[in-house]
């Protein structure tokens, strides 16, 4: 049984997101911290995954996802370039198959996402 409370270090790994923003996120009220015995915070595992949502990119072991909407999309045999105007001021360019493509229904102007994991870029939405 997984245990109830997370350590700030922990809590922070679990959302993909850094300590230093684990702690602003505290002292603005985005995330409900207590305190242990030594003043530590200590993080719910129940608010880890209220932040978190439920969605079924759960089981993934990817932390880096960039929500934005698709550009572009370009089919060329088996495969499809699909490009991504993320949130942040970055895009994200994917190659994936054209049956991922269809899969998905990918065309621009739908929102997806682009998970990086290592050198690779999937496509989920």
């Amino acid at each position: 049984m997984p245990k109830q409370n997370l350590s700030a270090a922990e809590a922070a790994r679990a959302l993909g997101i850094s300590l230093d923003t684990l702690r602003r996120w505290d002292r603005v009220g985005k995330i409900r911290v207590e305190r242990d015995a030594r003043n530590r915070r200590v993080v719910a595992r129940s608010e880890v995954e209220r932040l978190r949502g439920s969605d079924a990119t759960d089981a993934l072991s990817a932390r880096n996802r960039f929500r934005g909407v698709v550009r572009s999309v370009e089919v060329d045999g088996l495969l499809a370039r699909v490009e991504i105007d993320v949130t942040e001021p970055a895009r994200v360019v994917a190659i994936i198959t054209r049956e991922s493509v269809e899969q998905l229904g990918l065309k621009p102007g739908v929102a997806a996402a682009g998970v990086v994991k290592s050198t690779s870029v999937m496509v989920e939405r």
